[in-house]
């Protein structure tokens, strides 16, 4: 390496990877922590499949629809972000009820696991546990749309002089603080993910259940430090001579004027309703009517959304959206290959989560990596250099499908395992990274009063594009069985 290259290397190394941690802000931290909590969910997980299995019996079936109903509360994303810009100077509020309702779900566990005969006494114990279903996801939810918009909060235009900070740093400050969400989110799952599964064998499950409260008290820190964060900016601004009337543009912190949209409210509501009578549905083909139909509701909502937005910047959004839902839509290898690998690969549960681990703590790294090349490039360059980059990535299982590892085996002395974790480490970064730069241009363009229901809106229209890949994995699998 020469001396120029060296030392360009080190000014990447220093400016962009560790230049996040440079760059973070307090203002960041309230929306990281709720995000937080979000990824460290999962920490019952293991303990709970067991307890399923082992306590209540309840069948495959049952726990599938059972899935179908937990996972509607996020339908509900919609009308609790336009509810969350509506009542923006009572935000802190949304995350107190989300954390409730967590709290609720997981002492409904810690009496399935610890004082079940008083539990069942009162309800049989599989109504308990639907009921623990059914709470948690909606406390997720509000928690969630709450801290989508406080990102938004969490960038403030002006330095700690008072100055306007340049429009350049300001499109870096809101891709970092959209990278740092996502990181909280897939480290506090990778950090559970491992913790969780040793502890299991060590504690019980009550007490597994009870150490998991500290979940809700998690995000309700973030609310409080975000309540703090936003009386501190009030100060800064006075002091910096700020009128009153701009400091409230800033913050929000008086009542809301925006009116509710009721093609927002009204639409959500027919989305919900389609997606229960859908779902319930006994139609051959209603996985397909499901994602048509909420694609012509999420589409019309999108419609009535941006028409508040000046024109150019409606066909940026449009064209973000656009590219974003294709590459989220793009058809995976689906189970099969999984199948595969473990019939004729042989990988077992272990390696898989050894594969699940590096991806998760790859990706991390990889956003570290990646930030200052997602501010500096236009999205449509980014996305067509993901998919190229993830077509090559699935070369070497092409080639394993036809004897890569059994000649690479033969010749370098590595094999099928080693060729998986390689590959994985190569490609486990930039799935993640497709959404980051559509987030940060909601942050920084969106109207001031709407953040929260943009995001929602957004969010659910490009979330709609892993229903149409899951439809076209299903056809290939099809057409093409393995």
């Amino acid at each position: 390496m020469s001396r120029f290259e060296y030392r360009r290397f080190w000014r990447w190394f220093i400016d962009d990877f560790l230049g996040i941690v440079r760059e973070m802000r307090w203002s960041y931290l309230p929306p990281l922590m709720i995000y937080l909590a979000a990824g460290v969910s999962g920490f019952t997980g293991i303990v709970e499949s067991f307890f399923v299995k082992q306590e209540l019996g309840l069948s495959a079936s049952f726990l599938a629809g059972l899935g179908f109903w937990a996972g509607l509360p996020w339908a509900l994303k919609m009308p609790f972000g336009h509810l969350v810009d509506l009542f923006w100077h009572r935000k802190a509020l949304f995350v107190y009820v989300g954390a409730v309702l967590m709290a609720a779900s997981l002492m409904i566990m810690v009496g399935l696991t610890g004082y079940k005969e008083l539990m069942v006494g009162m309800l049989p114990a599989d109504v308990w546990y639907v009921l623990a279903s059914l709470i948690s996801p909606v406390g997720f939810v509000l928690q969630d749309v709450v801290a989508d918009a406080m990102t938004v909060e969490a960038v403030q235009p002006y330095d700690s002089e008072g100055a306007p900070i340049p429009e350049a740093a300001l499109k870096r400050m809101h891709v970092t603080m959209q990278t740092l969400g996502r990181i909280a989110i897939i480290g506090g799952s990778a950090l559970v993910a491992g913790i969780g599964g040793w502890l299991a064998t060590v504690m019980s499950y009550a007490a597994m259940y009870w150490l998991s409260l500290i979940i809700p008290v998690v995000s309700v820190l973030g609310a409080l430090i975000g309540s703090w964060n936003a009386r501190r900016l009030r100060s800064t601004y006075e002091r910096m001579g700020r009128s009153q009337e701009e400091i409230r543009d800033l913050l929000r912190t008086e009542e809301c004027t925006l009116k509710p949209n009721w093609h927002i409210l009204g639409g959500s509501a027919v989305f919900v309703a389609a997606s229960l009578f859908l779902g319930l549905s006994t139609f051959s083909a209603n996985k397909e009517i499901i994602f048509l139909a909420s694609l012509a509701i999420i589409g019309y909502l999108v419609r009535q959304l941006l028409q508040d937005l000046e024109p150019s910047k409606r066909r940026d959004i449009i064209g973000i959206a656009i590219i974003v839902f294709v590459f989220r839509a793009m058809p995976s290898i689906g189970a099969g290959a999984s199948w595969w690998q473990i019939d004729v690969l042989k990988f077992d549960e272990a390696f898989f989560g050894t594969l699940r681990q590096v991806a998760s703590l790859l990706a991390i790294v990889g956003m570290f990596a990646l930030r200052g090349w997602m501010s500096r490039r236009p999205i449509p360059y980014l996305v067509v250099f993901l998919s190229v980059y993830s077509t090559v990535m699935m070369l070497p299982f092409i080639g394993m499908f036809y004897g890569l590892h059994e000649w690479t085996e033969a010749t370098f002395g590595f094999g099928a395992r080693t060729i998986a974790i390689v590959d994985t480490m190569a490609d486990s970064p930039l799935g993640q990274v497709a959404m980051i730069p559509m987030l940060a241009w909601i942050a920084r363009e969106a109207p001031p009063a709407q953040k929260a229901t943009y995001f929602a809106v957004m969010a659910a229209f490009t979330n709609l594009a892993l229903s149409a890949s899951s439809l076209g994995t299903n056809y290939l699998n099809r057409f093409f069985i393995i």
